[in-house]
């Protein structure tokens, strides 16, 4: 259960492994190019680093001289309780390293200090990331920024979502989202990839998009659609998203890009009734959504809602982080696992044991309990893994399928 010590300071990203190609041959060359691989693993390692800062910044190493659960720990530091998520996904980065062991008694993880740790080289690492690709600041920023914000967060002294969301974080938060930042745009490719393959034989298109946010996903669909020829077919394109701010931006810019498109903006809150928000049921061809479901407060409702928006074989496609083993730590947590909107959900044993990002295999059975047929998960994660662990980008693909209860619109 614990990793293989490394040296810190000679971290190489190196190259892809040749079956990954092989693996996401379905996809355009430039998705999935090397400099979106070295960027991930320069990335997935600057978050590594930003674990091993927390560890000093939060005082933990000393209480970690005994083994200690990170509920133990959160009560001895004086930490507040909401913390012990974020609190777990820093110990499991440091086992990654080796210089902190786990054990596992009666279903409970303990956590001791096997060795000092390494002092934190974020500049080096920044260098590396921004001559792969200078779009990476995007990510690394907003890293930094989440990282600096953790000590008031566990103390209780300021909430994740009054800085993170603040004036200060939400410049950030559009440089994140933005299409030029690879390393998040991934998710936007692969969601419309799937998307546009399940609408190529509908004679007509209407699409409900959830949590636009600020248009990216949006954006990328609408092109895909269009190198397709599928424009001509979409009769509706219904586009929501709860904050206003990030609605209007999203309206402005696709509105001007495409101005004679059917394209409508509102607002959906995807934990309430959505036939009480205008959402008739059997109304849409395709449901869409990139990292948006998994903030569900109850998954399976919000998963029958969609499905009973949709008509007969339309598809629930949701672009989403699919964490690649369960309980493997990965570096988007690290942004959001301080909102409350990410960890205040329901869990459930078979779906999602802990908020945040779900396993392939997670929401295949989730979809399966919603009364989707042919839940698909693209590309392979479960083989891609295999091969490379921090391959964590997928599209999620549900069918519709009629029960008695429906009604036909």
């Amino acid at each position: 259960m614990n990793a293989t010590p490394f040296d810190a300071h000679k971290f190489e990203a190196g190259g892809s492994d040749p079956r990954l190609a092989e693996c996401l041959k379905e996809f355009p060359p430039a998705i999935f190019s090397e400099r979106l691989y070295q960027s991930m693993e320069l990335i997935e390692r600057y978050s590594i680093e930003l674990a091993v800062q927390l560890l000093g910044q939060l005082n933990l190493t000393e209480q970690l001289g005994t083994w200690r659960s990170a509920d133990e720990l959160c009560e001895l530091l004086r930490f507040q309780p909401r913390f012990t998520f974020a609190l777990r996904w820093i110990l499991a980065r440091l086992v990654e390293t080796g210089c902190v062991e786990m054990q596992i008694e009666s279903g409970t993880r303990s956590y001791r200090l096997r060795k000092t740790p390494w002092q934190p080289d974020l500049k080096r690492l920044r260098v590396q990331a921004l001559n792969v690709d200078t779009a990476n600041a995007a990510t690394l920023d907003l890293l930094d920024h989440a990282a600096s914000l953790y000590a008031s967060f566990a103390t209780g002294e300021k909430s994740g979502d009054q800085n993170l969301l603040g004036p200060q974080g939400v410049p950030l938060w559009l440089n994140y989202f933005h299409n030029d930042n690879l390393t998040y745009a991934v998710n936007n490719w692969v969601a419309a990839a799937a998307a546009a393959d399940r609408l190529s034989s509908q004679p007509k298109i209407r699409i409900l998009e959830i949590g636009a946010g600020t248009g990216s996903a949006t954006e990328i669909l609408l092109t895909l659609l269009g190198e397709r020829a599928l424009l001509p077919r979409l009769e509706r394109y219904v586009v929501t998203e709860p904050n206003a701010y990030f609605r209007r931006c999203n309206q402005r810019k696709l509105a001007a890009q495409y101005p004679n498109l059917p394209l409508e903006w509102t607002t959906l809150d995807l934990d309430l009734p959505w036939n009480d928000q205008g959402i008739a049921s059997g109304e849409f061809d395709l449901i869409y959504a990139v990292n948006v479901m998994h903030i569900a407060k109850n998954l399976l409702f919000s998963l029958n809602e969609a499905r009973s928006a949709l008509a007969p074989d339309g598809w629930l496609v949701i672009g989403e982080c699919v964490r690649p083993y369960e309980n493997q730590p990965i570096y988007p947590e690290l942004m959001f696992q301080i909102l409350d909107s990410f960890t205040n959900v329901e869990t459930d044993p078979e779906i999602r044991p802990n908020p945040g990002f779900l396993t392939a295999e997670q929401w295949r059975r989730a979809f399966s309990r919603a009364g989707f047929t042919r839940a698909e998960v693209a590309p392979d994660i479960e083989r891609i893994r295999e091969i490379y662990p921090h391959f964590f980008t997928g599209a999620i693909c549900g069918k519709s399928t009629l029960r008695c209860d429906d009604k036909l619109q």
